[in-house]
């Protein structure tokens, strides 16, 4: 029990798991989807919300984590999470999802593919929480420079964007660029999600202009 009480309280202190936290506390009946656990941190702040608003979490990891808590409100699947037949089952006995919570494999076109394969198991008003969307703490002379997160984050936030830009009407995004960063989609339809599009900009002479004299002003 001291266990879970720690980690509960480093997820609470947590800023990009507080963002989650305060928009999910009040739901009634919670019903749960957590991908990527490790030390359970995120974990714990949801196992508490099941316990007090008689909800149920199921959590999956490539990694064996089913030791770290004993309770029965939740299902720790040992697999991928994007085995769908195997998690699908278990997520139709809970009765549907209100949140979803990827905090697995961090590569911009596998978060796309188990976003809209799970978008479809979230109930009308439900939420998705996608995490490390910010490259800001990866970016050169930060304080975790890596070329690679800085890459990875980048990417993920711009291919949420552009399923946000072919779902306008069907979805909401919101970020917080806490640490790593975690992005908020809202279900706002049960319509079925269109495919992501890439963003382009307007071409103008007035942008060509615009853009031609901003580099002459950099190189000054």
């Amino acid at each position: 029990m001291t266990n879970e009480i720690s980690k509960f309280e480093i997820a609470y202190n947590d800023p990009k798991l507080y963002f989650i936290y305060k928009d999910i506390k009040a739901i009634k009946n919670i019903k749960i989807l957590e991908l990527g656990v490790r030390k359970g941190i995120s974990t714990s702040l949801f196992l508490k919300l099941c316990e007090e608003n008689n909800g149920k979490l199921i959590s999956v990891d490539v990694e064996d984590c089913g030791h770290l808590y004993k309770n029965n409100r939740w299902n720790f699947i040992h697999t991928r999470d994007d085995n769908f037949e195997k998690i699908d089952n278990e997520i139709l006995k809970m009765g549907g999802l209100d949140v979803v919570y990827i905090d697995s494999f961090h590569e911009p076109l596998h978060i796309k593919k188990i976003f809209y394969h799970y978008y479809k198991l979230l109930k009308k008003g439900g939420l998705i929480f996608i995490d490390d969307i910010c490259w800001l703490p990866y970016a050169k002379f930060s304080h975790r420079e890596s070329s690679g997160m800085y890459e990875a984050n980048y990417q993920t936030f711009k291919k949420l964007l552009e399923i946000k830009f072919t779902n306008k009407e069907k979805l909401n995004l919101e970020f917080s660029f806490d640490n790593s960063g975690t992005a908020k989609m809202t279900k706002k339809s049960d319509l079925e999600l269109n495919e992501p599009k890439k963003i382009k900009k307007v071409l103008s002479l007035k942008n060509i202009l615009l853009t031609f004299y901003s580099k002459l002003v950099n190189r000054s």
